[in-house]
């Protein structure tokens, strides 16, 4: 198994990660219950993100996956009373056919796993584990790329020094995630976050809507709003070198698209199909 430190190897992964933009995740559940080659798998509900109330939380997506004919879904919880490491919580890890990232605050998530052998299994088995599935909702979903927003409100996104940009769990290589994306106005964020790093693809997940990324397939998007990708890879000029904190920043030539189910993005040449 590698070292939690070691990024996601080049070679494409044999498990699923789907990611999702928050909102009702009832579609989200209903699409993970359906590429279970068998409902009866171990599902863990991983609720690190979420500050008030996590059994609860937990409680209720099990209750949901239940109706959808899932029986065996457990809490996995990894937090200040919980460590990622004990031997009992990397047994049930090594043994779930699905884990799933609930909402709240993606740093708590990279807080409790970055340099874990919990965050190296989860790795491994997405990496080297034919039908395992990772997926996250809303911060579960931010934190499971190569780079996540953490800072950057409205307008002021577009002002230098105005937004913040952390490192997530490496599930999704050369991405930096947002999410909640439409309803909450993070477009100036997310072109922000891609001019200050170009060499990541900006992806952002509206509230019912997400990406689907199977072995050996495009990304695909389903849900009922859209994905916006944004690519500053090929811009003519970017300030924000720069630019001092709090004046406006500077970007031509930056590609934006617009996706909706089934519509599918090729991550790797960031091409939309």
């Amino acid at each position: 198994m590698p070292d939690a430190d070691v990024s996601v190897a080049a070679a494409a992964p044999l498990g699923t990660l789907v990611v999702f933009g928050g909102g009702d995740d009832d579609p989200l559940l209903a699409l993970l219950a359906g590429l279970l080659p068998d409902r009866t798998a171990p599902i863990e509900v991983f609720t690190t993100a979420t500050r008030r109330q996590p059994a609860r939380t937990a409680a209720a997506y099990a209750h949901s996956w239940h109706q959808l004919g899932c029986p065996h879904v457990r809490h996995l919880q990894v937090n200040e009373d919980h460590p990622a490491d004990a031997p009992a919580t990397l047994d049930r890890l090594r043994h779930a056919a699905v884990v799933f990232l609930s909402g709240g605050d993606q740093e708590r998530i990279t807080d409790f796993l970055v340099g874990t052998a919990f965050l190296a299994l989860l790795r491994h088995k997405y990496q080297h584990e034919a039908g395992f599935i990772v997926a996250g909702t809303s911060a579960g979903a931010s934190a499971l790329a190569e780079y996540m927003l953490v800072d950057g409100h409205g307008w002021r996104s577009l002002l230098g020094g105005r937004v913040e940009v952390q490192p997530g769990l490496g599930l999704l290589p050369g991405v930096v995630l947002d999410q909640h994306f439409a309803e909450r106005a993070r477009y100036p964020r997310l072109m922000h976050a891609t001019l200050a790093q170009p060499h990541l693809l900006g992806v952002g997940l509206s509230e019912e809507t997400g990406l689907l990324v199977q072995p050996h397939q495009p990304a695909r998007v389903f849900g009922t709003e859209a994905v916006v990708v944004v690519d500053a890879a090929h811009v003519t000029h970017n300030n924000l070198p720069e630019v001092p904190r709090n004046e406006f920043i500077s970007g031509h030539g930056l590609r934006l698209h617009l996706l909706v189910q089934g519509q599918q993005l090729h991550l790797p040449t960031r091409e939309v199909l």
